[in-house]
């Protein structure tokens, strides 16, 4: 039987190489001594945000995936209960005039470069059924109204 060695922490560094080994481009982003990552799947943006500092510092011992869209009108005040109750691993919010997708990722334990990679391809999956589900809802949303402005009209 073979030894894993298991990670117990991650760094800004070991995720862009993460990251770059998936065929992401990355940019490392820094304000006021807080450290994140840009990338993008699918055409869309996110950023990979740290959580709690490990021993040392630039050590983490978890960190979030996020993709924050701007809003443009209203949204439907379901929108982002009916993902959270049906969807496992990630959730939904809104935030102002953001709604916000998150996967958070934890390491503390230790855990394979495979469950890191694993995360990666999970996050990736979760942003693909997102796209799908606001464009479903969209028509979804569209088609009620279309059908109730006509039973009015009637």
């Amino acid at each position: 039987m073979t030894e894993t060695t298991l990670i117990q922490f991650v760094t800004a560094d070991s995720l862009t190489t993460l990251l770059q080994d998936a065929g992401c481009r990355v940019n490392r982003i820094e304000q006021n001594q807080v450290v994140q990552l840009q990338t993008a799947s699918q055409g869309i943006g996110y950023s990979v945000r740290f959580g709690n500092q490990g021993k040392e510092t630039g050590e983490f011992l978890d960190f979030t995936f996020s993709c924050a869209l701007r809003v443009q009108g209203e949204l439907p005040e379901n929108l982002a209960n009916q993902w959270n109750y049906s969807r496992r691993f990630s959730r939904l919010s809104v935030q102002g005039e953001f709604l916000v997708l998150e996967q958070d990722v934890v390491v503390a334990d230790g855990v394979s470069a495979q469950h890191l990679a694993g995360s990666l391809l999970l996050w990736d999956r979760v942003l693909q059924e997102f796209v799908t589900y606001l464009r479903d809802f969209s028509r979804n949303a569209a088609a009620t109204q279309a059908a109730a402005e006509t039973a009015s009209a009637s």
